[in-house]
This record gives structure tokens, C-alpha cells and sequence, in this order.
């Protein structure tokens, strides 16, 4: 028995990562019936096999995944927006944050296009007040790429962000070869029609970027939903009002007493933040566990 990580997985083979190779690898037939399917990130036990196929033997446990993109493991997720074309969308920012503050993964904002739009003060405030690394980013001067870099050495991160924001082009200048591989991913597999499961760990200033086709804000936000009950915890500038709220069944939207609402008047948490809130709060408050898992 060998261990490794699962570096690629497509049409049923997953190449396994150890000290000394990549092996090819099917998994075996136990993992169908115990519905579990072995995905990019795992750490998984293997054996090799001279005259069959090697097989994943044993998968370890995972401090998180995900849906779309398949993988599994993620440390880092990169939420790339642009200040300006397109504009700045904060709702969609703080909804991939409690994604992320959900599954585990620390959560790390991108502003890009700080040449040619001067708000990024204002909007860089905004999360590094609410206790995120923000890192301002210029593709015309490289502005930032150096601070990118540094936070990925012995991590497992993703990247996502719309059409427009940069996204490539940060990729690009962290390494070419991402998007060497980006584009001829694009071209085999389809990428942006969402017609495959196909992700892929590249080895990248010292720890792993995952390359995944689909990886757009609407498909994260889709597949990964947070009912009412979860949503508080999502929100990191709200724990320390945990608990001094005057009515227990506070909802922390506009009730009487409520301690989040009170620091949102005071300035203490941004208004933008809470209103992000209020407003995935309301999306999700009549949905029931059950419904969630339909």
C-alpha cells in the first residue's frame, strides 16, 4: 500500500501524486456502494498492481469538499472581483465568503483593476475590517501578485470570480503555465459548458492551485447552500455579539434588543456586510433540511 494525493481525476482514472511519481489509478468497486467517490485533493492509500490496474484502496478523511468543482481539501479559495467592468458586486463576494467559512476554507478577497478605479480603499476596508486577508491587484503593474504568491506555498487553493474580473490574467502572471494548461483543458474538455467533472491540482509556488473548469461564482453558488440556522456562524464579524442578543430567537435582521444590528449602527461591522445577510438570510429562511438534500 502506497499513500498519495489525488492530483487529476476524469473519466473514472485518478492519477495519485506520492514522493517519487504520478500513478494511474481506478477505485475499487466498494467506494460505488458505499456512494462515495474519490476526488481531487484526497489523500487516499493505493496499491500497484503489475498485471491489473492500480486501485485506490482507502480514501482519508476530508476536512472539506465540494461539489462544482469535485474536489476535496481546499485550504484557500481566492474570491477574485473586479472594481470596476464589471462593477463590484458585494452581495456575491460575502456569498462565496460564508460558502467558503462553511466548508472550512479560509477565504482570501481579491480586488482587482486598482489602476483604473479608486475605490479600492473604501472596498478593501470593507473585509480586511471584517478580519479577511485583502489583497489589491493590479494585472497592468502587478500590483499584488507578489502577496498572492506568498500565501500559496504548502496550501491547496482555488481560484473563482467572473467573466471580466481578472481572474486569468492573475493566473497567468502567478504562472503562465496555468493558463498553458487552462486553455488546452478549455479546448479538450469543453470548459465554460460545463460538460465535465475534470479538475486538476498543479504544483505552484510551493503548494497546489487547482485548475477547474466551472469554478464560476453562479455554479458555486448554486450547489452550495447554507440553511438559516448555519448562516450566523458564516459571518466571522458577528461571533463576538454571539449569544448578547435580547431575545434568544433573534434572527439578527431588525429585532428590538439585537446585538449584530446594533454594531451595524454603531459602524462596528460594515452595513454592507450585514446587508448581505439579511438578504441570503431571506433567501434560505423557509427551506428545510430536508429540502436541502433533494
Amino acid at each position: 500500500m502506497i499513500k498519495g494525493k489525488i492530483v487529476k481525476g476524469i473519466g473514472g482514472f485518478y492519477y495519485v501524486e506520492t514522493a517519487e511519481a504520478v500513478y494511474e489509478c481506478k477505485a475499487k468497486g466498494s467506494f460505488r456502494n458505499m456512494k462515495i467517490s474519490p476526488l481531487v485533493g484526497d489523500e487516499v492509500e493505493f496499491s500497484v498492481n503489475e498485471n491489473a490496474e492500480n486501485r485506490i484502496e482507502k480514501i482519508y478523511p476530508r476536512k472539506n469538499e465540494l461539489v462544482r468543482p469535485p474536489i476535496a481539501n481546499l485550504d484557500q479559495l481566492f474570491i477574485v472581483a473586479s472594481l470596476k467592468d464589471p462593477e463590484i458586486n458585494t452581495f456575491i463576494i460575502d456569498k462565496l465568503i460564508a460558502i467558503a467559512e462553511f466548508k472550512g476554507i479560509e477565504p482570501i478577497i481579491v480586488l482587482t483593476k486598482t489602476d483604473i478605479c479608486d475605490t479600492y480603499e473604501k472596498y478593501g476596508c470593507i473585509y480586511s475590517s471584517a478580519g479577511f486577508k485583502t489583497i489589491l491587484c493590479s494585472n497592468k503593474d502587478k500590483r499584488g501578485v507578489d502577496a498572492v504568491k506568498s500565501l500559496l506555498k504548502n496550501k491547496i487553493s482555488a481560484f473563482t470570480g467572473n467573466t471580466g474580473v481578472g481572474k486569468s490574467s492573475l493566473l497567468n502572471s502567478i504562472d503562465e503555465n496555468l493558463m498553458l494548461k487552462t486553455g488546452e483543458t478549455s479546448k479538450k474538455l469543453g470548459r465554460g459548458k460545463h460538460t465535465t467533472r475534470h479538475s486538476e491540482l498543479f504544483k505552484v509556488c510551493g503548494g497546489y492551485v487547482a485548475d477547474t473548469p466551472g469554478f464560476s461564482s453562479l455554479d458555486f453558488e448554486k450547489c452550495e447552500r447554507i440553511l438559516k440556522d448555519d448562516l450566523f456562524n458564516c459571518f466571522r464579524e458577528f461571533e463576538e455579539y454571539f449569544g448578547q442578543c435580547k431575545f434568544s430567537t433573534c434572527a439578527h435582521i431588525n429585532e428590538k434588543g439585537c446585538a449584530v444590528c446594533n454594531a451595524v449602527n454603531s459602524g462596528k461591522i460594515q452595513q454592507s456586510r450585514h446587508q448581505s445577510y439579511v438578504q441570503m438570510y431571506n433567501d434560505v429562511k423557509d427551506i428545510k433540511e430536508w429540502e436541502k438534500r433533494k
